[in-house]
């Protein structure tokens, strides 16, 4: 039997080896430094050579059967229809590339690329036991993402949900107007506070600086709201919080904005755990996504 590569790919590339549900070796990062930005400049064929080159160097001599990739954005039928922070990756056949640039050394490898936040539910789904359970995930970094288990036809693209009606709230990293991303997302709060790096801001509200303590109170209580809004369409259950800025959730806070917001009793069992150390989890989840296809075809 070959072996199987997981590649998540939020603030930058994490690519690892995996055996069932642990990554066996060490994971890859690439780049070292830089994140996000050095992708946001590049063009999108040279990000597949650099997923290509990473997932041969993670994988050593193995025989590869699977590769399964997570990225940011709309991504359906191996295409990505939209991704806001990548815009270069608009269109890209991107499934289609990859297993024709890696099937020329690994001609048995079956390739499959899905939302980086359905990738992490699919890993914490995996990791814990649960995969015949509903488990839904909030990506926290540099946008917002919403990951579902089991994955399911529709865009679920929840940073997006529309939280506030205010039209100064301008951003989000898609040019939306009053989107959980733009409160929540790294790069959003950058943006708000151009004086202010976001750990400073919550720092700075817990030595009771006003327009800090401010903010920190929309971006629990727009978290509330989206949360609210999947619980409202989807019924209640856990949701797990990780990514970069996980760490910033108050979850008895949350829980108090929810109780004002999810008035129905068949609606009120829910929960929030913050899950550290993502990148892991999102590797498992996008190996997960991939043998299902290995096993199917």
């Amino acid at each position: 039997m070959g072996r199987t590569v997981g590649v998540s790919m939020t603030d930058r590339l994490a690519v690892g080896l995996v055996d069932g549900a642990r990554v066996v070796g060490e994971v890859r990062y690439f780049p070292d430094q830089g994140g996000l930005a050095i992708f946001q400049g590049m063009p999108s064929d040279e990000i597949a050579a650099n997923i290509m080159e990473q997932i041969s160097l993670a994988a050593g001599g193995e025989r590869l059967t699977a590769v399964g990739v997570g990225l940011p954005g709309i991504v359906r039928h191996g295409v990505v229809e939209e991704s806001p922070n990548l815009i270069q990756m608009k269109g890209l056949a991107i499934e289609a590339m990859l297993a024709g640039g890696l099937g020329r050394r690994y001609p048995d490898v079956r390739v499959a690329v899905s939302n980086d936040a359905d990738a992490m539910a699919a890993g914490i789904a995996a990791t814990r036991g649960q995969l015949d359970r509903l488990v839904r995930v909030w990506t926290l970094g540099n946008g917002v993402g919403f990951g579902r288990y089991p994955a399911a036809e529709g865009v679920f693209e929840g940073g997006h949900t529309v939280v506030t009606l205010d039209p100064k709230e301008t951003y989000c990293g898609c040019g939306g107007v009053g989107h959980l991303e733009g409160i929540m997302g790294h790069r959003a709060m950058r943006l708000r506070f151009l004086d202010l790096e976001p750990e400073e801001i919550f720092e700075s509200a817990r030595t009771g600086v006003a327009r800090c303590m401010d903010f920190v109170k929309l971006w629990h209580r727009a978290l509330a709201a989206g949360a609210a809004s999947s619980i409202h369409m989807d019924g209640p259950g856990k949701f797990y919080l990780t990514g970069q800025n996980a760490h910033f959730v108050d979850v008895d806070r949350l829980h108090r904005y929810m109780s004002a917001m999810v008035k129905m009793s068949p609606l009120q069992g829910y929960s929030f755990e913050v899950v550290p150390g993502g990148e892991d989890i999102a590797i498992i989840g996008a190996a997960v996504a991939a043998n299902s296809l290995a096993a199917t075809a």
